[in-house]
């Protein structure tokens, strides 16, 4: 059984007459007369009545052309859907994020992305820099947003944002006097640090922030989300020096000043796996690279 045969057994039901249902299907009589034989051998039962009188359906085609149009909506069903795939139209994203992003304009990409593409359904999970890196390589991710471009050949990043450092300090410090603050003024002043292990290059980055100015941080405490960071900060237990993005995080008890002596950026890439093929994630990656360009120039359409 084929679904040529559906097809000619569907109109030849509709019309009742070899005739027309062979116009219908732009074929001559003897060739639609010879699927539907093929088709009721196939089947193992007679679906059409031929006498003087005309065609008619048997009590066997009746229940069969229920079926055979039920069969014929889901194969063009499937078609469809793997058209819609093949464009990445459809699908669902497994994205990973670092918590600050929900500070960086991941929700607004998202919002923008989904009204693109509202067939696209987009999963978040926050992990770290490293999770995410892990989860991508065990396909558990389709693409992320990490603190590092450094990561395994399989997968490829692309910058999804930059912008300053800050200091973070609690709000009744002597510091938040200031307009701005220099890092050697946090000389030995207690640090909270997100942790080595969670992002080693972030560490490591502030801490050379550190030592070009001279001095060794004293990391007190180290944690695993930037919010911990900026939570510890507001309960006194130390300074820190955070993305500024972070300063929208309205955390009472935390207080934020630009810093004066370092240009070092803050940035978060967005990375995927380039293999297997996935147009969906394609397009989720098209629409970061956009945003960053029209971050970079505004101006541009």
């Amino acid at each position: 059984m084929e679904f040529r045969h559906l097809r000619y057994f569907l109109v030849l039901a509709e019309e009742l007459h070899f005739g027309r249902a062979a116009r219908r299907l732009s074929i001559s009589q003897p060739p639609l007369s010879l699927n539907i034989q093929q088709l009721e051998a196939s089947v193992g039962a007679r679906l059409f009545e031929r006498d003087s009188r005309g065609v008619r359906l048997t009590a066997a085609g009746r229940a069969f052309r229920e079926s055979a149009t039920a069969l014929l909506a889901q194969a063009e069903a499937a078609r469809q859907l793997a058209r819609e795939i093949e464009a990445g139209a459809v699908g669902r994203l497994r994205v990973g994020f670092v918590g600050s992003m929900l500070y960086r304009g991941m929700p607004q990409l998202l919002q923008d992305f989904e009204a693109r593409f509202p067939g696209i359904q987009v999963a978040l999970t926050e992990l770290n820099s490293q999770e995410q890196i892990d989860a991508l390589l065990h396909g558990e991710l389709d693409a992320g947003f990490v603190h590092t471009n450094r990561v395994p050949d399989e997968l490829v990043t692309v910058l999804a944002h930059r912008e300053q450092f800050v200091c973070c300090m609690p709000a009744a410090h002597a510091l938040t006097a200031r307009d701005s603050v220099a890092l050697t003024d946090l000389r030995g002043e207690p640090f909270v640090l997100f942790s080595r292990q969670a992002s080693p290059d972030y560490y490591n980055r502030i801490f050379e922030m550190c030592v070009a100015q001279g001095f060794y941080p004293q990391v007190r405490h180290e944690v695993r989300h930037w919010l911990s960071v900026v939570s510890l900060v507001a309960q006194g237990m130390g300074v820190a020096v955070v993305p500024a993005a972070l300063a929208r995080s309205g955390m009472a008890g935390a207080a934020f000043r630009p810093l004066s002596d370092t240009d070092v950026p803050s940035e978060v890439y967005c990375v995927w796996r380039q293999h297997p093929d996935d147009p969906a994630r394609d397009h989720f990656v098209d629409s970061v690279k956009l945003r960053m360009r029209l971050a970079s120039h505004p101006e541009q359409p």
